[in-house]
């Protein structure tokens, strides 16, 4: 963590099933990639308001540079898109954003939207907004590690921090990860920082979910025990 930024809740969310939403609805994948952006910007207004500081979207993963080229182009040109229409209002209402990632593999293009966004926004203090972006959980804990044997204190906390460094931006962990159309895995996603998440699955498409699903998920986070490995207060006495 990075000590900058908003207090409250991290949420991380796998916007998963654009394709299948487009496809049930006999359209083209990029419609059900386009809804999707609609459905980040529903969400990134909402959070705030539901006691969100840090919300983490999974944005473009290390594993989807093997989808078809076409495809692609089209995600990391939506992205890119988001970028320049949307930096100017996170800056007016208080919204951070960053990128996490590795950068040398997009374009030059995306490369200073990223940067012109960090720069505009750094002040927000409603809501940091992390953009995970050509994003692997096992390459930067990897990196991380290659870097770490640098370090004078070893300890856990130093390795959180050279793994931001990694990532180019850090964050507290991550209370609820939430990933949406139906699959159950983490797919190499803040594997590190979601070691003690609260998980939670739903079968609604990405670009179905709203901002009351979104406060049902953290309505239903704060109805949840989290013990870390303790025993209940209960059974303790």
């Amino acid at each position: 963590m990075d000590g900058r930024g908003p207090t409250g809740l991290h949420i991380a969310i796998i916007m998963d099933g654009n394709g299948r939403w487009a496809r049930a609805r006999g359209l083209p994948r990029v419609a059900g990639h386009r809804a999707g952006v609609e459905t980040v910007r529903r969400v990134v207004q909402a959070a705030p308001e539901l006691g969100i500081g840090t919300l983490t979207l999974y944005a473009f993963s290390s594993d989807n540079w093997q989808r078809p080229q076409a495809e692609v182009a089209t995600l990391l040109r939506l992205l890119h898109e988001y970028l320049l229409a949307e930096t100017d209002s996170c800056a007016a209402h208080g919204v951070r954003v960053s990128a996490i990632g590795r950068r040398e593999r997009l374009s030059r293009g995306l490369r200073e939207a990223m940067e012109v966004a960090e720069s505009a926004t750094a002040a927000g203090d409603a809501l940091h907004l992390r953009l995970a972006v050509d994003y692997s959980a096992r390459e930067a804990i990897f990196r991380a590690a290659c870097r770490f044997y640098k370090v004078t204190e070893v300890s856990r906390a130093s390795f959180a921090q050279v793994l931001a460094e990694v990532n180019r931006d850090g964050a507290p962990d991550v209370d609820l990860l939430i990933r949406t159309g139906g699959e159950q895995r983490l797919s190499d996603f803040l594997l590190w920082e979601s070691a003690y998440a609260e998980l939670l699955f739903t079968p609604r498409m990405w670009p179905e979910f709203s901002a009351e699903d979104l406060a049902a998920a953290v309505a239903e986070f704060h109805a949840r025990e989290r013990r870390f490995g303790r025993v209940p207060d209960a059974a303790a006495s």
